[in-house]
């Protein structure tokens, strides 16, 4: 018992910084690119440019414009930021973002009461992504508050109306597409549809709106972007390869793990949630790019899951400040790859945690597959074909 009282003193620590560090100041950061973007695409500009308000990273080792990098539905959904000066709507989606976190925290601990309920809320409470969210101005949380409902409503048998949520999520960062995938691969069907068609209908609406122009405008964007693969809170697998000097490999690591991902789902047909906790993780592993904020989209999956002591290394290295992590950005490459690369250790531990917790459902697996190798077993195969 003393250690949880010492692990939430810890935490308090963390919440306490998170706060200092995140309490809006007057500067844009991301929010101004959001702000820009909009402005641009009412002025018939390039939503994807550098304008005047776009934020400008300087950072040891590291001088880069961040314009918006999100699909064109979002400089629609940007459009009411305009509204007013920038620096009032920042403390609006600031009070926003914070309540849709916390709507999303109680949706969580409502569903996953335990004798350790109050110290993982605290935990959600210090983690990196989550402070450093509200100090960029990014769009994050409601979309974690959309996944988690939709995953409470896929295990209530609500499947049209989780799929609805999924597809604005996966409208806005198309790299969790791979979690509908995950689920219509394990015969889920109906939430994956209805994910899948409600994306298409908002991809199609800034055609409607700017043309075939905005999306070349974006795919330009994406494709000059591959520099920001090294940034340290990257938390993909490709990430870390990159750093390595070997982006090669990261592809091909990620492909793999959505292979087998997909491999697992066909042959398992897990339940939708296993499927889901599947599909996310290897949404988050095998992205070219997957900040720290991603990890947000986790919750279910650490709360809904035994504190292995692999989670549990896991979640103690996300808790690991943005500041913290980015002290290394010129650091030696071998401090990079190491404390410079918490997150995309935490995500990795992560999955391999989850694994782990399905090793007897794996191994029931493997153990079906050496019984059909077995030459008796592949000739009483062939007696019952012949039959």
């Amino acid at each position: 018992m003393v250690w949880r009282w010492l692990a939430a003193a810890c935490l308090l620590l963390v919440v306490v910084d998170g706060v200092q560090r995140s309490l809006p100041t007057g500067e844009l950061r991301d929010f101004g690119s959001f702000v820009a973007s909009a402005n641009a695409a009412a002025r018939g500009e390039n939503p994807y440019g550098i304008h005047p308000l776009t934020f400008h990273v300087v950072l040891p080792n590291f001088d880069v414009w961040n314009p918006n990098l999100n699909p064109p539905v979002s400089v629609l959904l940007f459009q009411p930021f305009r509204l007013t000066a920038p620096q009032q709507v920042f403390r609006w989606w600031w009070g926003v973002s914070l309540v849709s976190y916390l709507l999303t925290l109680a949706l969580v601990i409502r569903n996953h009461r335990g004798s350790d309920t109050w110290l993982r809320a605290l935990w959600a409470l210090a983690l990196a992504g989550f402070w450093d969210t509200l100090a960029l101005g990014q769009i994050y949380m409601p979309l974690v508050l959309a996944a988690t409902a939709s995953w409470y409503l896929l295990r209530s048998g609500r499947h049209v109306a989780a799929g609805v949520l999924i597809g604005i999520v996966i409208a806005v960062k198309p790299n969790f597409a791979v979690w509908p995938a995950v689920l219509f691969l394990a015969g889920h069907p109906r939430a994956p549809l209805t994910a899948f068609a409600t994306a298409a209908a908002l991809a199609v609406l800034p055609l409607i709106t700017h043309g075939v122009q905005i999306y070349r405008q974006w795919f330009e964007v994406l494709l000059a972007d591959e520099h920001r693969l090294a940034f340290l809170t990257n938390a993909s697998m490709p990430g870390l390869a990159y750093r390595l000097g070997h982006a090669g490999a990261g592809a091909i690591a990620g492909a793999a793990l959505l292979a087998a991902a997909g491999v697992w789902a066909v042959w398992q047909k897990p339940a939708p949630l296993r499927a889901s906790a599947c599909g996310m993780l290897a949404a988050i592993a095998a992205s070219p790019i997957a900040w720290v904020h991603y990890t947000l989209f986790l919750l279910p999956v650490f709360f809904s899951s035994r504190m292995s002591p692999v989670l549990f290394g896991s979640a103690t290295l996300l808790v690991i400040p943005v500041a913290v992590v980015l002290r290394f950005l010129d650091a030696p490459i071998w401090q990079q790859l190491t404390i410079g690369s918490a997150y995309n250790w935490a995500v990795l531990l992560c999955l391999i945690g989850w694994v782990a917790a399905h090793a007897p459902v794996v191994s029931d697996s493997l153990g079906d597959v050496a019984a059909i190798l077995r030459p008796s077993r592949r000739a009483a195969c062939r007696s019952e074909l012949s039959r």
